[in-house]
């Protein structure tokens, strides 16, 4: 059953609402409404993450493939949290670099967990964390 629209008026400083306004163009938002309820819903999902609820996401790592101690080291860490992977991607950048995009899904603490020991390796050049809501 879907809940009922609930309509509530919000008051903002006029330089704030501008720039509101300019990032809802800019998201190409319909509405202040659908900019306003994906805020809040990103809020929550931080929150969720924070307290270490059940999230879902992704790491992204940037490495030279040619250090195979850190291919072997990526792949330990890798398979010493199996229990959030839900798949892993691997792809050739160029000659020497390749993109590793592994899904999770787990408590936040330890999808945090993972993505921290995986960017600590030595020879990853870039990783980034990004979560979202597992769907609750």
């Amino acid at each position: 059953m879907k809940d009922k629209l609930v309509r509530f008026g919000v008051s903002l400083e006029g330089e704030l609402s501008r720039r509101f306004d300019a990032f809802i163009k800019a998201g190409g938002y319909d509405s202040r409404s659908k900019a306003i309820a994906d805020l809040i819903r990103k809020e929550f999902v931080t929150d969720l993450f924070d307290r270490g609820g059940v999230v879902a996401g992704a790491v992204t790592i940037v490495y030279d493939h040619h250090r195979r101690e850190v291919v072997n080291k990526l792949l330990d860490i890798q398979h010493d949290h199996g229990g959030i992977i839900i798949s892993a991607q691997h792809v050739h950048l160029d000659h020497d670099n390749c993109l590793e995009i592994i899904a999770v899904k787990g408590a936040g603490a330890k999808v945090k967990e993972l993505a921290d020991s995986l960017k600590a390796v030595k020879g990853v050049k870039h990783s980034t964390l990004s979560v979202t809501s597992a769907g609750k």
